[in-house]
């Protein structure tokens, strides 16, 4: 099955005035922290449980180490205590989101 990487996360990703907000299910209590492609959805898998924000640190820390960016420019602004999270990046260009987010998940990095 060949799954378009971009389509998916172009479908994820939405620009705003000064942020980029991206969608993403997150699954707890996995055996390796990664993002991947799941249907047609984005999916970030942590080892880190969902209690007392460890599971949304993890995601953030990730989001920061992948886009380059002090983590202090990303927050989750929808889903703090759901399985999905609209996650805002501050001070970014939309198609630099893009770009890393397809070339981590093509890497499976």
């Amino acid at each position: 099955m060949n799954i378009d990487v971009e389509k998916v996360v172009r479908k994820h990703v939405r620009e705003g005035e000064g942020f980029v907000d991206i969608e993403v299910y997150v699954k707890f209590e996995s055996s390796e922290t990664k993002l991947v492609v799941e249907g047609d959805d984005l999916v970030f898998y942590t080892d880190e449980p969902p209690l007392q924000g460890r599971a949304n640190a993890s995601l953030i820390q990730y989001l920061s180490k992948v886009l380059r960016l002090p983590p202090s420019k990303i927050d989750i602004v929808y889903g703090v205590r759901e399985k999905l999270k609209r996650v805002r990046i501050y001070d970014v260009d939309f198609e630099q989101v893009v770009e890393k987010l397809v070339a981590v998940l093509k890497g499976g990095t």
